[in-house]
């Protein structure tokens, strides 16, 4: 992936996770009955709900390069069969411990709201797993869904803490948007540059033996 393709990867992910912002605010403000006091103010809440955005989209596109160094490392160390067991194995793990983890901690809370998180985020991934494996190939049906889950639910932490559900779905949803379409869009930017390189080699390989 070239600095051009990046940009564009950083630009366009900029304006998911705004729109998903704007999105999710404003449904949320009608679901609520909330109302602003005059055109100012509801200009003023539409720009914090898109900065409210941009920030998640950068948070996200932070995920997304650890992950793409964690695989680049576990391709490495771990044979290929070896390394999806492990994504699986984190994958269910991180979508227990959400869902199921602070329901024994927490004693005689309701916790039904962790598991409908859970869900969605199963929901999202499998979702999106099946969209990249139609692109691609089966191979990305792994590490699409651990990504979703695995890497999806450590970006939550911080907002789980906070306890409030209005604020995990400002948050979640778009999460779950701009994790989607790095991940789906991933191969294409990738595909372009490799595809180059391998002209560019036939080229040379066409040169020095005419």
């Amino acid at each position: 992936m070239n600095l051009r393709k990046w940009f564009f990867l950083f630009w366009t992910a900029l304006l998911i996770g705004a729109a998903g912002a704007l999105g999710t605010g404003l449904i949320m403000m009608l679901v609520n009955g909330e109302k602003t006091n005059g055109l100012n103010d509801f200009l003023l809440y539409l720009l914090i709900l898109f900065g409210s955005g941009v920030m998640i989209s950068v948070y996200s596109q932070m995920g997304f390069f650890a992950y793409l160094i964690l695989n680049y490392m576990g391709k490495g160390v771990f044979p290929k069969r070896g390394w999806q067991i492990v994504q699986i194995v984190l994958t269910v793990l991180a979508l227990l411990d959400v869902m199921f983890l602070r329901l024994f901690v927490g004693g005689d809370r309701e916790r039904i709201s962790d598991i409908v998180l859970g869900i969605i985020i199963l929901a999202a991934a499998i979702v999106t797993a099946y969209v990249k494996v139609k692109l691609t190939h089966i191979s990305a049906l792994v590490p699409t869904l651990f990504f979703m889950v695995a890497v999806t639910i450590v970006e939550t932490i911080g907002v789980l803490r906070i306890d409030v559900n209005a604020a995990t779905i400002f948050i979640v949803v778009p999460l779950l948007l701009c994790n989607a379409y790095q991940m789906l869009i991933l191969h294409r930017l990738v595909d372009v540059s490799t595809n180059r390189s391998v002209s560019g080699k036939a080229e040379q390989l066409k040169e020095s033996r005419a």
